[in-house]
């Protein structure tokens, strides 16, 4: 399987939470007492769909085929106030920046950031009251009791963002999977044709003293991505999460740097203008085949406001300087 096939990012799944149990409406009887007072106990509540975070999990591959998820039902109450049993809980567990919302109206519920975060996605309806609740100075032996409360049946959406420290934002084609391959140990497919990557690939970073970051490369943002156009907003969802922006673009591009990286950052406004207070580094990428003449005149054309190296993955040329440019935007975010 290829890691394409691994990655999953949205499930859909009808969650049905259990029905409550019912109250009992027993009266308390024994060998010293024939007609006793009411003692029914309350019905158990039915079982919750849970989401739960697991930082050990990237993907939701493991829910792309469990379409329905059913949860207990709460067992009756009982004499001598006994509480019915609760009804089992289905909990999923789901990477960190899942997003959980309503299929039919698409609000978001909650998100999931932290590990072992546990939130209810589908609540099991509430157990009866027993016949002990309903008793009054003037109804000494009440004969009935609360019916559970019925579960709910609802379609929700499970949608990750992945969570990295810095993604790669380019047009197809721009180096990111080959700068992935050479910063870490991650595999991508990288082919010389555009969309090759056809959905993220996370590598690890390692850095100097034994650190290490989290580097996210995205599919490529084509004109009209904010539209839908090409892969469009299912990716660009994920540069959301990335604390640091790293701009590429070739340096055979057949536009201007200045034309390119004004695309690129008129693309990520339209989605998100919010994405444009991240801190961003831009790398000219493939820039082993520029000669010192060439280089100095493409220097001219970089944007003044944004930190720029010129790397070639594949000659290792200046990737430890990118790689402390990117150390430091990240901690100054975090800072």
């Amino acid at each position: 399987m290829s890691q394409g096939s691994n990655f999953v990012d949205y499930v859909k799944i009808n969650c049905r939470s259990g029905h409550g149990g019912a109250g009992s409406s027993h009266l308390h009887r024994d060998k010293f007492t024939a007609k006793g007072g009411p003692d029914g106990g309350d019905g158990g509540r039915g079982g919750h769909v849970i989401v739960k975070g697991n930082a050990q999990l990237w993907t939701m591959l493991h829910l792309k085929f469990r379409k329905h998820v059913i949860a207990g039902n709460g067992d009756s109450g009982g004499s001598s106030l006994r509480t019915g049993k609760t009804g089992r809980d289905e909990i999923l567990e789901v990477p960190l920046g899942t997003i959980a919302r309503n299929a039919e109206t698409g609000e978001i519920l909650f998100e999931i950031t932290k590990d072992g975060e546990t939130r209810i996605l589908t609540e099991g309806g509430r157990g009866g009251q027993g016949n002990w609740h309903f008793k009054t100075p003037t109804l000494q032996t009440p004969r009935f009791s609360q019916p559970g409360e019925e579960g709910k049946e609802e379609w929700n959406v499970l949608e990750l963002k992945i969570l990295a420290d810095v993604g790669l934002v380019g047009f197809p084609n721009a180096g990111k999977s080959t700068l992935l391959s050479v910063v870490s140990a991650a595999k991508p497919e990288i082919a010389d044709y555009a969309f090759t990557t056809l959905v993220p690939n996370l590598g690890i970073v390692a850095y100097r003293d034994n650190r290490s970051f989290v580097m996210a490369d995205i599919p490529g943002i084509i004109e009209g991505a904010s539209q839908g156009k090409g892969l469009g907003i299912r990716f660009l969802r994920h540069i959301e999460r990335n604390s640091v922006l790293l701009f590429m673009i070739p340096a055979d591009t057949s536009r201007t740097i200045k034309e390119e990286y004004s695309i690129l950052l008129r693309e990520l406004n339209e989605y998100n203008a919010e994405l444009m207070h991240k801190p961003r580094v831009l790398a000219i990428t493939k820039s082993d085949m520029l000669d010192e003449e060439l280089l100095q005149e493409m220097k001219k054309e970089v944007p003044a406001n944004v930190p720029c190296v010129f790397i070639s993955s594949v000659a290792q040329k200046n990737i430890n300087e990118l790689k402390d440019m990117l150390w430091a935007a990240i901690n100054q975010q975090i800072g």
